[in-house]
């Protein structure tokens, strides 16, 4: 008997990237899947073997081998100091109010040498730049939020690219890699606009950081991120950070 469809509550093909990502390295047996929402990703988790804690705001029911635990995103998680290999977070970090204090937890459970995947709408192609140009507000945020019906699923914390880099670089992490969903057809209608974004960009952040070589080599490497493909037309951002090994160790000897 088939089993049944459950509901991945993510632009399309985000599963399908984020799996990739986190299969390819063998060595990340011990997973949180984190909000975990229906349970499709962990669903995905154990049928590959892995060991898997699902959370989530609310419960979504049973899944034969799957732990679930509770959990509110902006608060301590529930577990203890590296206990998984890597920890996933599809689609949930923008709705949260406390975002940095997610990425620190997200850390902490985190053992040295594991990872973290998050995805996000992604409010740093240059499509969504145009739309908060003229409008005020974002191409996965087109308008005010029900501020008289506040829900968990308003994004109340969109993220730039350059943010969550931050978020993860001053938490223990660092971005190994940058990816997208897919690349709609209505996206690229907005290349024209690059070369005057990148020489913009360029020259603020150049200038910027010009008496600083650690700075120069910082911003040059957020110019590359910004203007890589996945985050000039990706529909959603997928970045994958690993904990910094002496990082860990600094903190434990600091402590």
């Amino acid at each position: 008997m088939a089993e049944t469809p459950l509901s991945e509550n993510a632009a399309r093909n985000t599963h399908n990237v984020v799996a990739a990502l986190l299969f390819a390295e063998p060595e990340y047996r011990r997973v949180l899947d984190i909000p975990c929402g229906a349970g499709a990703f962990t669903r995905r988790c154990l049928d590959r073997g892995l060991t898997v804690c699902a959370a989530d705001c609310a419960t979504f029911g049973d899944l034969d081998g799957a732990r679930f635990d509770v959990a509110d995103m902006n608060e301590r998680l529930p577990y203890d100091d590296g206990a998984f290999d890597a920890v996933v977070c599809i689609d949930g970090i923008e709705h949260i109010e406390r975002p940095f204090d997610f990425i620190r937890e997200s850390a902490r459970v985190t053992r040295p040498g594991g990872a973290a995947i998050i995805s996000t709408p992604n409010i740093s192609s240059i499509r969504s730049r145009w739309r908060w140009l003229l409008t005020g507000f974002h191409a996965k945020c087109p308008g005010p939020l029900d501020e008289d019906h506040p829900d968990p699923l308003h994004h109340i914390n969109m993220l730039s690219l350059p943010e969550l880099r931050y978020m993860l670089h001053t938490s223990g992490f660092t971005i190994t890699g940058i990816t997208t969903n897919r690349c709609r057809l209505i996206a690229l209608a907005y290349a024209v606009l690059v070369p005057l974004a990148y020489a913009v960009t360029w020259v603020t952040l150049m200038q910027k950081e010009r008496r600083s070589p650690e700075g120069r080599r910082r911003n040059r490497e957020v110019i590359r991120q910004m203007f890589g493909v996945p985050a000039l037309f990706g529909e959603t951002l997928i970045v994958m950070a690993r904990k910094d090994e002496a990082s860990a160790h600094d903190r434990d000897d600091q402590s």
